[in-house]
Protein backbone atom coordinates (compact mmCIF):
# COMPACT_ATOMS: atom_id res chain seq x y z
CA UNK A 1 0.00 0.00 0.00
CA UNK A 2 1.22 3.39 -0.50
CA UNK A 3 -0.26 6.58 1.07
CA UNK A 4 -0.17 9.45 -0.69
CA UNK A 5 -0.20 12.84 1.50
CA UNK A 6 -0.58 16.34 -0.44
CA UNK A 7 0.44 19.57 1.05
CA UNK A 8 1.27 23.52 -0.22
CA UNK A 9 -2.07 24.58 -0.96
CA UNK A 10 -3.42 27.67 -0.09
CA UNK A 11 -4.94 30.98 -1.29
CA UNK A 12 -2.71 32.96 -3.59
CA UNK A 13 -3.08 36.14 -5.38
CA UNK A 14 -3.67 35.70 -9.44
CA UNK A 15 0.07 36.23 -10.60
CA UNK A 16 1.58 34.74 -7.43
CA UNK A 17 3.04 30.97 -7.24
CA UNK A 18 2.72 28.12 -4.99
CA UNK A 19 4.43 24.69 -4.70
CA UNK A 20 2.61 21.74 -3.64
CA UNK A 21 4.13 18.67 -2.57
CA UNK A 22 3.21 14.85 -2.51
CA UNK A 23 4.31 12.94 -0.05
CA UNK A 24 4.43 9.09 -0.06
CA UNK A 25 4.28 6.34 2.55
CA UNK A 26 4.23 3.09 3.29
CA UNK A 27 5.91 0.02 4.77
CA UNK A 28 7.48 -1.36 1.51
CA UNK A 29 6.61 1.53 -1.00
CA UNK A 30 9.80 2.40 -3.44
CA UNK A 31 8.47 5.52 -4.37
CA UNK A 32 11.29 5.51 -7.87
CA UNK A 33 9.23 2.71 -8.98
CA UNK A 34 6.10 5.02 -9.29
CA UNK A 35 5.12 7.30 -11.73
CA UNK A 36 3.36 10.53 -10.41
CA UNK A 37 0.96 12.39 -11.91
CA UNK A 38 -1.02 15.52 -10.39
CA UNK A 39 -4.82 16.10 -11.45
CA UNK A 40 -7.42 19.05 -10.42
CA UNK A 41 -10.91 19.45 -9.75
CA UNK A 42 -12.92 22.66 -9.91
CA UNK A 43 -16.12 22.72 -8.20
CA UNK A 44 -18.94 21.74 -10.99
CA UNK A 45 -16.63 19.89 -13.05
CA UNK A 46 -14.88 16.62 -14.10
CA UNK A 47 -11.19 15.99 -12.64
CA UNK A 48 -8.68 16.89 -15.52
CA UNK A 49 -5.12 15.96 -15.65
CA UNK A 50 -2.53 18.57 -14.69
CA UNK A 51 1.07 17.17 -14.81
CA UNK A 52 2.91 13.88 -14.75
CA UNK A 53 6.25 12.52 -14.27
CA UNK A 54 7.74 9.61 -14.97
CA UNK A 55 9.81 6.93 -13.67
CA UNK A 56 12.89 8.14 -15.30
CA UNK A 57 11.62 11.93 -14.59
CA UNK A 58 10.02 12.62 -18.14
CA UNK A 59 7.25 15.17 -17.93
CA UNK A 60 3.80 15.88 -19.45
CA UNK A 61 1.89 18.56 -19.01
CA UNK A 62 -1.15 20.09 -20.01
CA UNK A 63 -1.36 21.84 -23.20
CA UNK A 64 -3.04 24.75 -21.26
CA UNK A 65 -0.48 24.87 -18.36
CA UNK A 66 3.04 24.27 -20.06
CA UNK A 67 5.64 27.22 -18.71
CA UNK A 68 3.77 27.78 -15.85
CA UNK A 69 4.11 24.65 -13.90
CA UNK A 70 6.69 22.75 -13.85
CA UNK A 71 6.67 18.94 -12.14
CA UNK A 72 9.81 17.60 -10.39
CA UNK A 73 10.64 14.35 -7.99
CA UNK A 74 13.04 13.69 -5.18
CA UNK A 75 13.11 9.72 -4.97
CA UNK A 76 15.30 9.90 -1.67
CA UNK A 77 12.84 12.15 -0.19
CA UNK A 78 9.77 10.04 -1.81
CA UNK A 79 8.21 13.16 -2.80
CA UNK A 80 6.64 14.83 -5.86
CA UNK A 81 6.58 18.49 -6.28
CA UNK A 82 4.67 20.76 -8.68
CA UNK A 83 5.80 24.14 -9.02
CA UNK A 84 2.95 26.62 -10.31
CA UNK A 85 3.87 30.23 -10.96
CA UNK A 86 1.77 32.98 -12.50
CA UNK A 87 -1.14 31.38 -11.47
CA UNK A 88 -4.73 32.58 -12.50
CA UNK A 89 -8.25 32.82 -11.04
CA UNK A 90 -8.80 29.59 -13.36
CA UNK A 91 -6.75 27.37 -11.53
CA UNK A 92 -8.30 27.60 -8.39
CA UNK A 93 -9.66 23.28 -7.54
CA UNK A 94 -8.50 20.97 -5.41
CA UNK A 95 -5.52 19.23 -6.84
CA UNK A 96 -4.62 15.29 -6.34
CA UNK A 97 -1.18 13.69 -6.63
CA UNK A 98 -1.56 9.74 -8.11
CA UNK A 99 0.94 7.17 -8.23
CA UNK A 100 1.31 4.08 -10.63
CA UNK A 101 3.29 1.56 -11.54
CA UNK A 102 2.58 1.38 -15.07
CA UNK A 103 1.49 4.80 -16.35
CA UNK A 104 4.02 5.99 -19.32
CA UNK A 105 4.46 9.03 -21.20
CA UNK A 106 3.14 8.24 -23.84
CA UNK A 107 -0.20 8.46 -22.27
CA UNK A 108 -0.64 9.46 -18.95
CA UNK A 109 -3.89 11.34 -18.70
CA UNK A 110 -6.26 8.52 -17.99
CA UNK A 111 -7.24 8.40 -14.25
CA UNK A 112 -7.68 5.07 -14.16
CA UNK A 113 -4.42 4.18 -15.22
CA UNK A 114 -3.23 5.31 -11.43
CA UNK A 115 -3.13 2.96 -8.21
CA UNK A 116 -2.99 5.42 -5.27
CA UNK A 117 -4.42 8.86 -4.68
CA UNK A 118 -3.91 11.70 -2.64
CA UNK A 119 -7.24 13.42 -0.59
CA UNK A 120 -6.29 16.20 -2.27
CA UNK A 121 -5.02 19.57 -1.68
CA UNK A 122 -7.29 22.95 -2.06
CA UNK A 123 -5.95 25.58 -4.35
CA UNK A 124 -7.97 29.21 -4.50
CA UNK A 125 -6.43 31.71 -7.05
CA UNK A 126 -8.15 35.63 -6.22
CA UNK A 127 -8.28 37.67 -9.20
Amino acid sequence: QVQLTESGGGLVQAGGSLRLSCAASGRTVTFSNYAMGWFRQAPGKEREFVAFISRAANTEYADSLKGRFILSRDNAKNTAYLQMDRLKPEDTAVYFCAAGRFVYATNPRPPRQYDYWGQGTQVTVSS
